[in-house]
C-alpha cells in the first residue's frame, strides 16, 4: 500500500542549520578580504529569514558588494533547505584596509592622474534613488514588552479560572483593588505611577515609530528595493586618513552626524589660510565618493599649534648667575695683564 506524502512525516530545518548554511553561500560570494562575522536565522512555517553581519575590503562599492552577497545568500539558502527566503539582511560591520595597486598608465581617452573608481562612486550617488534609512529591529524593546504582558496576563488568568472553579481571589488581587478603592487622582503615588505608565508609553510609541540606528549614513541605492549604510566611524576615519595627508596637518580630528561633518585640522607649518583651502578641497572632493545619498555639509577649522617654549630661568638660578659674572670678569681681566 502507498502511502500519501502527507502522512509520511515532516523535514524540519533547524534555524542553526539555515544560519550556517547561509553564512556558508554568503562567503562565496564574498571579495578577497571579505569575511563573514555572524549571522541569525529565525524559520516560520515554510519561510525563513537570514541576517548577515560581514567584513569587506576597503575600497570597493559597498551596495553592490551587499547586493550580490544578498542575492547568493538567498538563492543558495532556498535551493538548499526546500524553504523560501523572502528577507536576506546584510549589514557591513566593519572595513579591512587592502593594499592599493600601481597607478595605471592613462590611455588615450584619460586625463593624467584619472581615478575611476571614485567618479564611478560619484555618479552612482547622483543617480541613485535613496534607499531610507535602515530601521532598527529593537528586539530587546520588544522583548521586555511582551514578557511584561504575557506574565501579567498569565497572573490573571490563572486567577479568574481559579475563582470561577470555587477558590478565593489572589492576595495580590485583593490588595490591589482595595489600594485603588482608597487612593485616588490626588494622591502622590497614584501620580508618580501615572507619569512612569506616561514615559514608558511615549518610549513605546518612539521605539514603533522611529527608525533608530542612527550611526548609520544611509547611501544611494543604484537599484530598487536595496538599501545600504555606512557607519559614521568608518565614514569619519575615511576623512580623517585624507585630511592627514594634507602638507602642513600634523593632527586631525573629525566628528561626523547625518548632516554635517566637522574637521578641526592643527597646523604644524605653512601658511594656515592655505592649509585650510586645501583641506576643504581634498575633503569636498572626499565626501562625494562615499556614495551618500546626502552629501553633508563640511565645516573646516585649523588651529595653529605653536612648537613647546623652553623652561623660564628661576630667581634662584637667576641669582647664581648674576654672582658668578664679577667673579668671571675679574679672571678675564687677570688673564689680560698677564
Amino acid at each position: 500500500m502507498t502511502v500519501p506524502a502527507t502522512g509520511r512525516g515532516t523535514t524540519t530545518v533547524a534555524p542553526r542549520a539555515v544560519r550556517r548554511i547561509a553564512e556558508r553561500a554568503a562567503a562565496e560570494a564574498l571579495p578577497d578580504g571579505g569575511a563573514v562575522t555572524g549571522g541569525s536565522a529565525s524559520v516560520r512555517g515554510a519561510s525563513a529569514r537570514v541576517t548577515l553581519r560581514v567584513r569587506l575590503p576597503y575600497p570597493l562599492r559597498a551596495d553592490e558588494t551587499a547586493g550580490l552577497i544578498r542575492d547568493r545568500a538567498r538563492s543558495r539558502t532556498a535551493a538548499l533547505t526546500g524553504l523560501s527566503v523572502p528577507h536576506a539582511d546584510i549589514r557591513i560591520d566593519a572595513l579591512s584596509v587592502r593594499p592599493v595597486p600601481p597607478a595605471r598608465e592613462p590611455t588615450g581617452g584619460e586625463q593624467p592622474g584619472a581615478d575611476a573608481t571614485p567618479r564611478g562612486v560619484e555618479d552612482a550617488a547622483r543617480s541613485g534613488g535613496r534607499g531610507g534609512r535602515i530601521r532598527a529591529q529593537r528586539r530587546l524593546p520588544a522583548a521586555v514588552t511582551a514578557a511584561v504582558g504575557a506574565v501579567g496576563c498569565a497572573l490573571l488568568l490563572v486567577d479568574v479560572v481559579a475563582v470561577r472553579l470555587g477558590g478565593t481571589p489572589a492576595a495580590w488581587r485583593t490588595w490591589l483593588v482595595d489600594w485603588a478603592s482608597t487612593h485616588g487622582p490626588a494622591d502622590a503615588a497614584v501620580r508618580v505611577c501615572g507619569a512612569l505608565a506616561a514615559m514608558t508609553g511615549v518610549w513605546l510609541l518612539g521605539c514603533a515609530l522611529l527608525p533608530g540606528l542612527r550611526r548609520g549614513l544611509t547611501m544611494a541605492a543604484p537599484a530598487p528595493g536595496l538599501r545600504a549604510a555606512l557607519d559614521r566611524t568608518a565614514a569619519a576615519r575615511i576623512v580623517q586618513d585624507r585630511t592627514a595627508a594634507v602638507p602642513g596637518v600634523v593632527r586631525v580630528r573629525v566628528r561626523v552626524r547625518r548632516r554635517r561633518v566637522k574637521v578641526r585640522a592643527g597646523v604644524g607649518f605653512g601658511d594656515p589660510e592655505q592649509v585650510r583651502a586645501e583641506v576643504v578641497r581634498v575633503v569636498g572632493a572626499a565626501l562625494p565618493e562615499l556614495g551618500l545619498a546626502r552629501t553633508p555639509a563640511l565645516r573646516v577649522g585649523v588651529r595653529v599649534r605653536s612648537e613647546p617654549r623652553e623652561h623660564p630661568p628661576s630667581a634662584e638660578e637667576d641669582t647664581k648667575s648674576q654672582a658668578a659674572s664679577p667673579t668671571a670678569a675679574a679672571a678675564s681681566a687677570e688673564r689680560r695683564e698677564g
